[in-house]
């Protein structure tokens, strides 16, 4: 541009900066040149000057002799030094004054938050008619009271106020909202209640049965002593260390475990116990007192020859070629006696080991189901005892507790009569409950035999004919109607939606009915579960554990460490975690869906008084100061 403008009348020589500099305008670091331009006539000059404006240049004089320009030089970079140190004063006092800030910025932030949650709550209150006081109706528990007027008068003493602040109680006919007190081991119980629904004002609170049944639910499906103790471990590690700061400042999954972790303590302390029970440690069975099954009582060594043609008893021959032998109960001897804790550990060695233990399991399942469901009806009295309504629990809760005990309860009588009166002996012979409970309701024509005499017969008395039937029917209805024809000329009844009661009355009771069947139904996830726990734990052992334990000992060493660290991860994440979780929301269900729904409505609402503990003491991306 130059060049064509100025016609060849200039000299240009150009260089460009080692350190790329900072736009004082834009801010942005680019790099830089310095151009010199040397020229002749004022007119070229104005040229010049009006070509470097066009594109921005910074434009300097440049002074003709060398001695001028070594002044020029020194000025400027005598001016340079005082700037730089300008700056770095400047940056050091900021630094100092934003370090001093940042020890002060978190208690600010606490101080802006509990003051605006003071104006807010403030905000909610309504003038007096003078408009000088200020009229705040809130709900209190009875046992505050005293601790509400102490801090009213002290806060008027302190703060020196003309008019003192005083309390009156209010009679109301509103619902109060729920306020349920709990300390650290319940939080996490009654959050679990909660979390169904808030418990409406003076009702039955699950969660206290809840601190029981929850964990002892999910044992049920988790039950391996193994596992249960390393939760339990893990659990009582948190609690130990609960006053950790990292813990309560942690991640959100590490912190929903140190929340719960009181429901952990017990869910592995009852795994514990129901691992024992079912004598299943890490899918291996544990002999604590000795089997009550004798192996050597099969042999016919063992008993007189006048005795062999009677029973079915072992010799070499068929010990040797036979892969599977079985145990008889009825021969003397075999049996002496049961487990004096749990399953026998013979049963893990045994063929039809999950034959066994599914029967158990399932029957376990129902027993505790119905127990479960008829302890949640039997609080819904408590409840209407409560309200004042005696006449729910004649036509409400007796009902459904004959509903409840004369079929299902009938039917726990059953599997214990079965396990108490028929024998070794007599167990071929023994009828199935699942057929003898259908026969209930079926009336079968052809005779059963039955758990016992007069179980499933029934004499017909008398066979009307189909025309007799429908003649008294009719007759009975006319009869009826003229009743109640006559009734309505003597009184006159006051009026009611008959309708909508009797048809909430039958909604209700059908739902119970088929509620009651299919929440018996439902418990069976307890035998469902721990059925998959097991066989998960089996497989896993088989896979990893036999395949380690079979090397030889010259290469066993090596291997074997790394499958056992296999192994334990392994286990924590499939068997503790996943399983856990699994059992965790099956334990859930049970108790919102077949146990809350017999007593609880959870309609209520929470009473969440002002507190500066509620308030968040962490950083949130929206918290000003301003």
């Amino acid at each position: 541009m130059l060049w064509r403008v100025c016609k060849g009348y200039t000299i240009v020589s150009y260089a460009e900066l080692d350190e790329s500099l900072e736009d004082p305008e834009t801010g942005e670091v680019i790099k830089w040149y310095v151009f010199l331009i040397s020229f002749w006539g004022e007119q070229i000059g104005h040229k010049v000057k009006k070509i470097c404006d066009c594109y921005h240049c910074h434009v300097y004089p440049y002074p003709n002799t060398a001695e001028e320009r070594r002044e020029i030089q020194e000025g400027l970079n005598t001016r340079i030094q005082d700037l730089y140190t300008v700056l770095h004063k400047t940056e050091d006092y900021l630094r100092q004054v934003l370090c001093k800030a940042a020890e002060s910025v978190y208690s600010r932030v606490i101080q802006v938050k509990k003051m605006k949650a003071i104006y807010h709550m403030l905000n909610m209150c309504s003038f007096d008619v003078t408009n000088k006081c200020l009229i705040a109706e809130v709900w209190c528990p009875e046992a505050d009271l005293q601790d509400l007027r102490r801090a009213l008068e002290e806060g008027s003493r302190e703060s020196g106020a003309t008019i003192p602040s005083f309390m009156n109680i209010i009679p109301t006919k509103e619902t109060p909202p729920t306020r349920i007190r709990t300390n650290k081991f319940t939080e996490g119980f009654q959050n679990i209640v909660d979390a169904y629904g808030v418990g409406s004002y003076r009702e039955v609170n699950p969660a206290l049965f809840t601190i029981i049944t929850f964990p002892f639910l999910f044992a049920v499906m988790f039950g391996d002593f193994g596992h249960g103790f390393v939760m339990f471990l893990f659990a009582l590690l948190l609690v130990l260390n609960e006053n950790h700061p990292r813990l309560n400042q942690s991640q959100e999954i590490m912190r929903m475990f140190f929340n719960g972790r009181y429901i952990l303590l017990l869910m592995g302390l009852f795994s514990v116990y129901t691992g024992l029970i079912y004598n299943d440690c890490f899918s291996k069975s544990v002999n604590l007192f000795g089997s009550g099954w004798n192996v050597s009582a099969m042999y016919s060594s063992s008993h007189p020859p006048a005795e062999h043609k009677k029973m079915v008893l072992w010799n070499d021959s068929v010990v040797r070629h036979n892969s599977i032998l079985q145990l008889d109960p009825s021969i003397p001897g075999v049996f002496r006696g049961p487990y004096p804790l749990g399953i026998d550990p013979i049963w893990n060695l045994a063929t039809n080991r999950l034959t066994f233990l599914n029967s158990f399991k399932m029957k376990m399942s129902v027993i505790l189901g119905i127990i479960h469901m008829t302890f949640g009806v039997i609080l819904g009295i408590f409840n209407h005892l409560h309200f004042r309504k005696k006449f729910n629990i004649y036509l409400v809760s007796i009902p459904e507790l004959l509903f409840m005990l004369c079929i299902f309860g009938y039917l726990i009588f059953m599997i214990f009569y079965k396990w108490l009166v028929f024998s070794a002996e007599t167990s071929r012979v023994a009828p199935s409950i699942l057929i003898e409970f259908i026969n209930m309701f079926l009336f079968p024509a052809s005779k059963t035999s039955g758990l016992y005499t007069g179980q499933s017969g029934y004499t017909l008395i008398r066979k009307d004919s189909e025309e007799e039937v429908s003649l008294l029917g009719s007759q009975d209805i006319e009869e009826g109607n003229h009743q109640v024809e006559d009734g309505c000329r003597e009184m006159a009844c006051e009026e009611f939606n008959f309708g909508e009661i009797l048809m909430t009355q039958v909604i209700h009771s059908i739902e119970y009915c088929l509620g009651c069947i299919s929440n018996t139904a439902s418990y069976l996830r307890l035998w469902a579960l721990s059925l998959a726990h097991a066989q998960l734990s089996d497989v896993l052992w088989a896979m990893l554990m036999r395949v380690g334990l079979r090397v030889d000992t010259t290469y066993g060493v090596l291997l074997l460490l790394p499958v056992i660290a296999l192994f334990a991860v392994l286990t924590i994440f499939i068997l503790l975690i996943m399983e856990g979780l699994s059992a965790f929301l099956h334990a859930i269900r049970l108790h919102w869906v077949e146990f809350q729904n017999k007593f609880y409505v959870g309609a209520g609402t929470k009473f969440v008084p002002f507190s500066f503990s509620l308030l968040s003491s962490k950083f949130n991306n929206d918290d000003s100061v301003a």
